[in-house]
């Protein structure tokens, strides 16, 4: 006797192709290929810091998504972290072929050469980390150029100049970091522009002239570090009314009036870093009662 027929379930098996077709998108998307011209400029970036010697290294035959640091989103690369991998060289020029990108971190590592100006062609950059690292000459004015950027971290460099007045055209910056380079001259006004600006460290540089009373106007500011530089002046009465404030270090310049120092507004004060022995040649300052000693609380992040 013949055996019956099975029935066929169509509804199981329509549900397995789908989860197959739906597995096979999910890896098609996750490996799709971005434009030449991106991956360009990678393997770029990739031969002129000795990617054979990074510490975690590109195989360049596989996909680039699956390229360390790199990530892809829609065909385009939208996130780049270097973050302490040993790149040994200048940054070329086609890094500015990345235009959708979002997120730079190339801190810790051993850069050199300049900044390339090509920089200002990634609009839609929100983070540009670049700290700890031996880059060198002015900081291209045209960053202004990077309207969304909230972070700018390239403290611990051989920058020189001085620091470009264009960046007070950045509104969205929460976080601008400059500390320990080379940069001279007075600090732009324009900075009092930067509404939204939680973190200010300009420490050890050659900064001179006033500290801007426009300061003042950066109400959203928590630390302000402006320590081992060559400052001079009274403390503008304006930085005295910064109800944000938590850290605030000027050690190590040239003030010669403390007057304000004594009018903080801030209940938050946390750290409050300056020469004693120079408020105590001023009698009527010495009654400041916020006193602490800590270095520039720098954060070391990969993200």
């Amino acid at each position: 006797m013949n055996k019956p027929k099975e029935k066929v379930d169509f509804k199981s098996l329509i549900k397995v192709n789908l989860l197959f077709a739906a597995l096979l998108f999910m890896s098609f998307n996750s490996y799709a290929e971005i434009s030449k011209e991106e991956k360009q400029a990678l393997i770029d970036l990739y031969d002129a810091t000795n990617g054979e010697n990074w510490s975690n290294k590109w195989d360049l035959k596989k996909p680039v998504a699956t390229w360390h640091g790199v990530t892809v989103n829609n065909d385009e690369v939208v996130k780049l972290n270097l973050f302490n991998n040993n790149l040994n060289g200048i940054l070329p020029t086609s890094i500015g072929n990345l235009k959708a990108l979002k997120s730079l971190n190339l801190a810790f590592n051993k850069l050199s050469g300049v900044l390339p100006q090509q920089i200002n062609s990634l609009s839609k950059l929100v983070v540009l980390k670049i700290e700890m690292n031996r880059l060198k000459g002015d900081l291209p004015n045209s960053l202004n150029n990077l309207t969304d950027l909230q972070e700018l971290s390239a403290f611990n460099n051989f920058l020189t100049g001085s620091i470009p007045s264009e960046l007070g055209d950045l509104k969205n910056l929460k976080i601008l970091n400059l500390s320990s380079n080379n940069f001279k001259g007075t600090i732009p006004v324009s900075i009092g522009n930067l509404n939204n600006l939680e973190t200010l460290g300009l420490f050890e540089n050659k900064l001179e002239g006033k500290m801007p009373s426009e300061f003042g106007k950066l109400s959203k500011l928590k630390e302000l570090v402006l320590a081992n530089n060559m400052l001079e002046g009274s403390i503008p009465k304006e930085v005295g009314e910064l109800a944000s404030l938590e850290v605030f270090q000027i050690q190590n310049n040239g003030f010669n009036s403390f007057e304000n120092v004594n009018s903080f507004k801030s209940n938050n004060l946390l750290v409050f870093d300056f020469d004693r022995e120079k408020i105590e040649k001023f009698p009527k300052y010495t009654d400041v009662n916020v006193y602490s000693t800590r270095m520039a609380d720098t954060k070391f992040e990969d993200e």
